[in-house]
């Protein structure tokens, strides 16, 4: 007589200490919203970002600007989640396409695998693992002459953000890699290691109108040769360090906003995002069809100044025959749902 086999032992699902989770690894629910939407949704309402995801920001005025019509072509040049995109493609059935580019090969994937989920199939959506200066050429391979709308979120996603392993913030401990593709060039902490006090300076003022960079960038090349700044925690000391100079009082009300900007300042060199950024924006109106849209949203007064610089040469020259002024900003209601929301700004244009 046949026996049945035994059943497996039951394996418990390994508990997070205390009464939430904190480690970016330990908040399963929040990675998996099909599988615990009041979890999720409960982040959502508490004004926070749940691990693992992005809010769209801006999204309503968003298409408000590029008017997303059934049959036109779309170029999300920074798919990053895909929460705009998901919009849009709705907009543009039926006959309608979006080409969505993203150099994150850690993300891409995934929001690829998040998008045939929701009902887009391959005929509408086409992910791309390509840089947004190369627009130009990812239309030519995709046989497409050109788009009638695009958008740029320049802003660096929630997941990757609240990901330690991506070391793209001192709030969490990690490897100081900085990098948007992983995969390509070298890690901030060695780009730092072949930087001269002067370029460190010059750096933090460029891209991030450092006010402390002559107090911030000797301390950094001391720890530089003491620890090698090799991980996020070791950065954000050495900056807090470089501070201890000025006034208490100072120290405390700037807080942690010196931190903040000297790693965008690095991340911004590591990853060569203005040289990147100003030949996206002389690529745009190659691609756009007469009368096409462009919206791009901006984090940073670096970005934004380009951006804006952009439009206006443009403008002047008549390829844009309307840009926006003044700057799109977040509503106030907005900006309590999603604090990220607060720095962002938003400008479009559309070609003669």
């Amino acid at each position: 007589m046949e026996t049945s086999p035994e059943p497996l032992p039951h394996k418990r699902r390994q508990r997070y200490s205390g009464k939430n989770p904190r480690k970016f690894e330990e908040k399963y629910k929040e990675h998996r919203p099909e599988s615990y939407p009041e979890t999720f949704q409960k982040v959502l309402d508490s004004g926070k970002t749940p691990a693992g995801s992005h809010r769209p920001i801006l999204v309503q005025e968003i298409l408000q600007i590029l008017r997303p019509q059934p049959g036109e072509v779309c170029v999300d040049a920074t798919l990053g989640y895909g929460g705009h995109t998901c919009e849009i493609l709705r907009l543009l059935r039926p006959a309608g396409r979006l080409i969505g580019l993203d150099i994150d090969p850690i993300e891409l994937p995934r929001t690829e695998a998040r998008l045939r989920l929701l009902g887009f199939g391959e005929e509408e959506f086409t992910a791309v693992h390509a840089n947004y200066a190369a627009m130009n050429q990812v239309l030519n391979s995709l046989s497409l002459p050109a788009a009638d709308l695009i958008l740029a979120d320049l802003g660096i996603s929630s997941m990757q953000l609240d990901n330690p392993a991506r070391g793209l913030s001192y709030k969490s401990e990690g490897p100081l890699d900085l990098r948007m593709n992983p995969g390509k060039g070298s890690p901030a902490w060695e780009f730092l290691a072949n930087l001269d006090q002067e370029k460190i300076v010059e750096i933090l003022i460029e891209n991030a109108d450092e006010p402390y960079a002559r107090l911030i960038a000797p301390i950094l090349i001391e720890d530089r040769a003491r620890n090698g700044l090799r991980t996020t925690s070791l950065l954000a000391a050495s900056v807090r360090r470089g501070l201890q100079s000025l006034p208490k009082q100072l120290r405390d009300q700037e807080g942690d906003a010196p931190i903040r900007r000297v790693f965008q300042a690095i991340r911004i060199a590591v990853n060569q995002e203005f040289a990147t950024l100003e030949a996206f924006l002389r690529v745009v109106p190659q691609v756009l069809n007469p009368g096409g849209r462009v919206a791009i949203l901006t984090f940073h007064s670096g970005e934004d100044r380009r951006v804006k610089k952009a439009f206006q040469d443009h403008a002047r020259s008549g390829v844009y025959r309307e840009i926006n002024d003044p700057v799109i900003r977040a509503s106030a209601e907005e900006v309590r749902a999603n604090p990220r929301a607060s720095s962002a700004k938003l400008r479009w244009a559309i070609k003669a």
